[in-house]
C-alpha cells in the first residue's frame, strides 16, 4: 500500500500539530491539574504510535527497503539513500515526535514528583530530545546536591 504525497504531508503536519498541546501545558502550566491529568493518559502516544505503526507498515511496499534497514553491513550511506524517501522521512520524524514527547513526559513527572525545575530541560527535549535529557539529568543531580530537593519548582 502506498499513501499519496498529500496525505503523506497532512500526517506529518498533524504529528507536529498533535505534540504543541502537551509540550505547551509541560512548559508553560506545569502546575495545573488539568496538566497533571492530560499527562498521565497514555492515549496520546497510543494515537502516534498507531500513527508510526501505519507509516511504517505502508513505507516499506518494496522487499530492498525492508532487506536494506535488517542488512548487518548497512552503511550510513545505505540509510541515507532510504531516508531520501519522503514516506520514510515522514515516518523516522513520527518516531522522534513520539519519543520525544514520551521523554519530555518522563522529565515532567519526575520534576513534579521532585520539585526540580523542569522548564529548560522540557523545551530543549522539544527541540533537540537527548539534550533534553541530559539537562534534566545534570539539573537533576545539581538539584539534589545543592537543594537537597526541598525547594519546589516556581510556579509561574
Amino acid at each position: 500500500m502506498t499513501v499519496d504525497a498529500p496525505l503523506l504531508d497532512l500526517l506529518f503536519s498533524g504529528a507536529n500539530l498533535f505534540v504543541l498541546p502537551f509540550w505547551t501545558l509541560m512548559v508553560l502550566v506545569p502546575n495545573t491539574k488539568l496538566t497533571r491529568t492530560v499527562m498521565a493518559s497514555f492515549l496520546p502516544f497510543a494515537a502516534l504510535a498507531g500513527l508510526y505503526l501505519f507509516l511504517f507498515v505502508t513505507s516499506f511496499s518494496n522487499v530492498q527497503g525492508i532487506e536494506a534497514l535488517s542488512d548487518p553491513n548497512l552503511s550510513l550511506r545505505d540509510l541515507a539513500a532510504l531516508f531520501a524517501n519522503p514516506h520514510v522521512t515522514a515516518t523516522g520524524w513520527v518516531h522522534f515526535v513520539v519519543f520525544d514527547l514520551f521523554v519530555g513526559r518522563w522529565i515532567y513527572w519526575q520534576g513534579q514528583e521532585s520539585g526540580v525545575f523542569t522548564r529548560h530541560s522540557l523545551a530543549l527535549c522539544l527541540f533537540a530530545g537527548p539534550l533534553g535529557l541530559l539537562s534534566h539529568l545534570v539539573t537533576d543531580a545539581l538539584w539534589r546536591r545543592f537543594a537537597g530537593g526541598k525547594v519546589e519548582e516556581a510556579v509561574g
